[in-house]
C-alpha cells in the first residue's frame, strides 16, 4: 500500500482503498488513511483551485458533439440527417441529410466540418460521438488528422452525449414536429 502511495503521489486513499478491494484486499477506508498517515505519505493534493463550472467553462472551446438522427419527409421516405454542435457557442453544423447514409458520403461529412471549423478558427479538439454503425473508420481518421480527437460514448449511454441529445430533442419538439418537409 505504502508502494502504491509514493509511486502514484496523487492517489488519495480512497483509490488506493478501491485498488485493495479490486486485488480481493477487504480493509477499511479508515484503516487505509491511518496506515499511510502513520508512515508519513502525504494525502493527494488539493483539487479546491478549480471549481467545476469552472472548468467546464474552460473546456467548452475545445468539445464537438455529433450525432445521427432521423426525420420523415411528406412522401414518407426516412431521412438521415447528421449535425455537429459546438459546446462553446451551442453551434450547429447541420453537415447532411440523405435517405442512405453511405461510408463515403459521412466520410466527405468529415471533410466538410474540417473545412468549416478552419473557417471559423474554431479550437476544437474533442469530438464525442456514439458508437453508431453508420461512422465509418476513415471518419475518425479524417478528424484525427485535423488535430480533433474523436471520444466514444459507452453503449446505450446517451447521457455521454447530452449536449447533442437535448439539441436533437429540442429540435424535434420545435421544429420537425412543427414542419412540413418536402425533401432533402
Amino acid at each position: 500500500m505504502l508502494r502504491l502511495a509514493r509511486e502514484n503521489p496523487t492517489w488519495g486513499y480512497r483509490r488506493i482503498h478501491g485498488e485493495l478491494l479490486v486485488l480481493g484486499i477487504k480493509i477499511a477506508a479508515s484503516t487505509v488513511w491511518q496506515i499511510l498517515q502513520d508512515a508519513g505519505a502525504d494525502p493527494a493534493p488539493e483539487r479546491t483551485t478549480t471549481t467545476w463550472s469552472a472548468f467546464l467553462r474552460s473546456q467548452a472551446d475545445a468539445l464537438l458533439a455529433c450525432d445521427f438522427f432521423e426525420t420523415t419527409t411528406l412522401s414518407g421516405t426516412r431521412l438521415c440527417v447528421l449535425a455537429v454542435i459546438e459546446d462553446a457557442n451551442r453551434r450547429i453544423h447541420v453537415l447532411g441529410a440523405t435517405a442512405h447514409p453511405t461510408a463515403s458520403r459521412v466520410t466527405q461529412t468529415a471533410r466538410n466540418l474540417d473545412m468549416d471549423l478552419e473557417d471559423a478558427d474554431s479550437s476544437a479538439q474533442f469530438l464525442i460521438r456514439d458508437r453508431d454503425d453508420r461512422y465509418p473508420a476513415l471518419f475518425d481518421d479524417i478528424l484525427t488528422d485535423a488535430g480533433i480527437q474523436v471520444v466514444l460514448t459507452g453503449v446505450r449511454i446517451p447521457r455521454m452525449n447530452g449536449i447533442m441529445e437535448r439539441r436533437i430533442r429540442s429540435c424535434r419538439r420545435e421544429l420537425l414536429d412543427r414542419t412540413l418537409i418536402r425533401n432533402q
